[in-house]
């Protein structure tokens, strides 16, 4: 196998991308519908499309919770890791055009990616622990474009995202999909990229729209457990809401949202579908007699943008009829 400098496409995938060119079997991740509801559209499969990236995470940059004050964290990005500069949606080295390392004793919030005015300091950010995850996402979409261009594709359908824990804080991250291609003269400079079905991708051109790329949005936060979140959440006899939690899950998810959206207008969306949300808490003790809970929120989605003003959903129709006679 040849060497690779990481440029272009893998020596692996330009074999695959040659034994294409030479007219091999073409294969498919969609599904039946999928497959039949594209090539109706005029857009038919090509070929199965992949990108793929192995990332050693060992550093998360964990600056403390922010709840004792000076020498409990650092100051947003100094010695955290962090730096400022850049645009958001997911461009190696920035989230949301601020990396954050930690916090400090400056009188703010601080998450994964953002910096936002408040009167304590109970978030901290991980931003380079977010970082390397939009880095890992975006090297493995990128190189699958990569591939999905070299066959001349127009776009890449039903997109499918994934991360292996593989050991020793490394982590593969996987982008599998579906390359297609109109019979028509006219192509665009670069394919679209979504991860939804075939088959609603279909009923979004008959509606007058296309796809145009997969955004996310990834966010963590950190909060200390005071003494009335322990009480709340240790209570004995009783139901009642631990807003401590209720705080800091929907804190994260509310960054998450915000990272999203930055994501989809940055690609000149006029639309999103939301195709995935997730919530991971875990609990962790940086020193005897001090428990925090972190929170890391997700959300993946397909942007959108019109090209026409007058399609019309298709109706609802059976395709294959009964023969009963009842």
């Amino acid at each position: 196998m040849a060497e690779w400098d990481g440029r272009g496409l893998p020596p692996a995938a330009a074999a695959r991308m040659a034994r294409f060119q030479a007219g091999g079997v073409r294969t498919s991740l969609l599904d039946v519908p999928g497959a039949v509801s594209v090539t109706g559209v005029g857009l038919p499969p090509m070929g199965e499309v992949m990108g793929c990236v192995v990332a050693h995470i060992g550093w998360a940059g964990f600056g403390g919770c922010g709840w004792y004050g000076p020498g409990a964290g650092w100051q947003p990005g100094i010695f955290g890791g962090g730096f400022r500069g850049g645009t958001s949606g997911g461009i190696p080295g920035s989230v949301g055009g601020v990396i954050a390392g930690g916090v400090g004793w400056g009188g703010g919030t601080v998450t994964s990616g953002s910096v936002t005015s408040g009167s304590d300091d109970r978030f901290a950010g991980f931003a380079p622990y977010v970082d390397a995850l939009y880095r890992g996402y975006d090297t493995a979409l990128a190189r699958m474009v990569t591939e999905a261009q070299a066959m001349g594709a127009d776009g890449i359908v039903g997109v499918r995202l994934s991360v292996e824990h593989l050991g020793q804080d490394n982590r593969e991250f996987v982008a599998l999909g579906t390359a297609v291609r109109g019979a028509g003269p006219v192509h665009p400079p670069r394919p679209f990229v979504t991860d939804l079905a075939g088959a609603d991708v279909a009923k979004l051109l008959h509606a007058g729209w296309v796809p145009v790329s997969i955004a996310f949005g990834i966010s963590v936060a950190v909060r200390h457990d005071d003494y009335a979140t322990r009480s709340q959440a240790s209570a004995w006899g009783y139901n009642t809401e631990v807003s401590g939690y209720t705080e800091l899950v929907q804190y994260v998810r509310h960054d998450a949202r915000a990272r999203f959206a930055e994501h989809a207008a940055g690609a000149g969306a006029e639309g999103a579908i939301v195709s995935h949300m997730g919530l991971h808490v875990w609990g962790r003790e940086p020193s005897e007699g001090h428990r925090d809970h972190v929170a890391e929120s997700t959300i993946f989605g397909t942007t959108l943008v019109r090209f026409s003003r007058e399609g019309t959903v298709p109706t609802r129709a059976l395709t294959v009829l009964p023969l009963r006679r009842d």
